[in-house]
């Protein structure tokens, strides 16, 4: 009975906690029997004839999966101060990942109690990455879209996965923020052109903040507008004080191709 009463109460609890997303518009996509949920979100006011810049989100390996709201929990923050989004309007897509996928190829291993990762790179993307970017293009054929404004954020694996996608469609974006994200330093100069702000904190043990150092290195030698912030005593979830960086989107937007 006890059993029963805390599944009753962990439903109830999961239903009221993505009912509050509900401003999110709700969709799906569809390739070749391939299905890859997301969310997305439209300015209060859409002015007719308006062209409106295109920001792209990628989630956390914690938010994966196909109830298509996960991916909110942490994502909404970026666009959680209304009134500095109504100041830099934009159309923002939330892609889920699906639970067994990610954004990246990435590899891991534990050494001596720390992580280490490995990229490979494959000759196709994941599925997930694959879709998303399918979506990306379906998206940038709407009139109301601004082709030479388009962003990408994430965090953790979605940082990861914004460097993936910079790797292998940089034309696509103008800027992109990074916020506790790694992957193969030596990839840098594949999207040199794209200006990133990179997050991370120096208490990071999930993803230590080398692996983001070392890309910004090679970054900032042939990107001058690219940056990077270091928390002091922050450990894994910078994202709390990366989304809530009143210069986030001014700087973000101030870039296009």
């Amino acid at each position: 009975m006890r059993t029963k009463l805390l599944i009753l109460i962990s439903l109830f609890s999961a239903q009221i906690f993505a009912q509050k997303y509900d401003d999110f518009c709700k969709s799906v996509f569809v390739h070749n029997g391939d299905s890859l949920f997301y969310r997305v979100a439209f300015p209060d006011n859409l002015e007719k004839g308006k062209k409106y810049p295109l920001v792209v989100y990628l989630h956390g390996i914690g938010s994966r999966g196909s109830d298509n709201w996960r991916q909110l929990i942490h994502g909404h923050k970026f666009l959680k101060n209304k009134d500095l989004y109504n100041k830099y309007p934009a159309i923002v897509l939330f892609p889920q990942c699906p639970k067994t996928k990610m954004w990246t190829h990435r590899q891991k291993k534990n050494v001596n109690g720390k992580w280490e990762f490995n990229f490979p790179i494959k000759e196709k993307p994941s599925l997930a990455t694959e879709m998303t970017n399918m979506l990306v293009n379906k998206y940038l054929q709407q009139s109301y879209i601004d082709s030479s404004r388009v962003y990408l954020v994430g965090m953790s694996m979605g940082g990861m996965g914004v460097l993936e996608f910079l790797y292998r469609w940089s034309g696509t974006y103008s800027a992109a923020a990074v916020v506790c994200g790694a992957h193969d330093s030596k990839l840098a100069q594949n999207y040199c052109d794209v200006p990133i702000w990179f997050f991370h904190g120096d208490k990071d043990r999930t993803v230590p903040y080398k692996y983001s150092m070392q890309i910004y290195e090679n970054v900032k030698n042939c990107n001058k507008n690219s940056k990077y912030t270091l928390y002091k005593n922050v450990a894994h979830n910078c994202w709390d004080s990366a989304y809530s960086n009143p210069d986030l989107l001014k700087w973000l937007y101030q870039f296009s191709k």
